[in-house]
């Protein structure tokens, strides 16, 4: 069935959860939220402590709202127990906050799960998560669900989906609210709502499961994690410049190009003070100018290291030898490419990937701060504790 699916006649939504009234066609294309207005993250105006604090919406003691752009005020009768998410940014804050997996994602391949690997008794197994969207966002899939908050941008849905307005009020009327927000990058043309940091966005879906404390124990070791990292940072004048690049093939001649902004992929550079090449040189945003570049334009910027992203998340699944012995030695034998100082320099790497929540964003910090400071920081020295961030998941901490 195709996301144009009729309603159905008999809803199956879950009667505890209870979704407040704010999301209605008018002020969700237009942005305006009880939030928005201020544009401040811990904005506590209006019946919702967006610090966290439960409210007796809809007159029950155990209920409570949420207030977060573009939806505004969403209400809760109790805490959900089954969701489903856009994005791995999304299911890693989940995983982060002691849930279970998300029941569905819009495509789970994209899902970096294979970080944790690395964390003590942390796993997630991405073939029981269905996949959401594919030529179409499925809503039959959705009834066949039936979870309980649905954690996703309405606004990119509008906007990148057949879906109209009726359809996201059907899903919030019959199955369960809506609540989310892009804010994997800042360079959407149709986002005119608030943006949110990970960990603002992160802190929001915290209040959603009643996870304050575990959230607070994540901020505090991240905060402690990045001190420590940049505090061993060489002077600004010698940090490298980066170009973040989406392949196009597996033997790519042109890209897609990412310039460093405030969102949420690009936390890890921000955090180890990378400059943009790409900005740099004047070269704008793919979800901007929708176009690619070539050798000659990249050879312009010239950056200093090169971070190649690929759609499918192959590059992540890949070991490093792999990933030197494909797309590496590729560029190497390219007239054009193998002039570039990253490639002569032997600097291309795994530049991680467009998801990433708090765990996925400790490891790829990490290896980040591998790949651009190997004189600062050694590959074999872990720079964050893994037992804690399992002790801190399994409430532990």
């Amino acid at each position: 069935m195709t996301d144009d699916s009729a309603a159905h006649e008999e809803p199956t939504r879950r009667e505890y959860v209870k979704y407040g009234s704010t999301i209605v066609g008018g002020a969700l294309l237009a942005g305006c939220t009880g939030e928005g207005s201020s544009g401040g993250a811990n904005d506590s105006s209006g019946s919702n402590d967006s610090a966290g604090g439960n409210t007796t919406a809809g007159g029950g003691e155990s209920s409570y709202s949420v207030t977060m752009a573009p939806m505004g005020e969403v209400a809760f009768e109790s805490v959900p127990e089954t969701w489903v998410a856009n994005n791995g940014s999304w299911a890693d804050m989940g995983i982060a906050l002691g849930q279970e997996p998300p029941k569905g994602l819009w495509r789970p391949n994209r899902y970096h799960t294979h970080v944790y690997d690395d964390i003590p008794g942390v796993s997630v197994d991405k073939s029981t998560i269905d996949k959401l969207w594919g030529k179409s966002l499925n809503k039959e899939l959705f009834y066949e669900l039936d979870a309980d908050v649905h954690v996703f941008d309405p606004v990119f849905v509008l906007s990148r989906s057949k879906w109209k307005q009726a359809d996201l009020d059907e899903v919030d009327e019959n199955i369960g609210p809506v609540f989310g927000n892009s804010i994997y990058s800042q360079a959407f043309q149709w986002h005119d709502h608030q943006y949110y940091t990970l960990y603002e966005a992160f802190e929001k879906l915290a209040h959603v499961f009643g996870q304050e404390q575990r959230y607070r124990k994540f901020e505090r070791l991240h905060d402690e994690f990045i001190g420590r990292v940049q505090q061993r940072l060489p002077p600004e004048s010698e940090r490298p410049s980066v170009a973040i690049l989406l392949i196009t093939s597996d033997q790519p001649e042109e890209f897609y190009p990412y310039p460093v902004n405030e969102g949420t992929s690009y936390k890890q550079w921000r955090d180890l003070g990378a400059r943009s090449a790409l900005t740099e040189a004047g070269i704008e945003d793919f979800y901007v100018s929708g176009s690619t570049i070539d050798y000659e334009a990249l050879a312009e910027a010239d950056p200093d290291v090169l971070l190649m992203w690929d759609g499918s998340g192959r590059f992540e699944r890949q070991s490093r030898e792999e990933f030197q012995n494909g797309l590496v030695s590729f560029m190497q034998g390219h007239d054009v490419a193998s002039q570039l100082t990253a490639v002569n320099n032997d600097d291309v790497y795994r530049g991680a990937g467009i998801y990433q929540g708090p765990i996925v964003n400790l490891a790829w910090t990490e290896r980040g701060a591998w790949q651009l400071y190997p004189d600062e920081f050694d590959r074999d020295e872990q720079l964050f504790d893994r037992q804690r961030v399992a002790d801190i998941i399994n409430g532990d901490g």
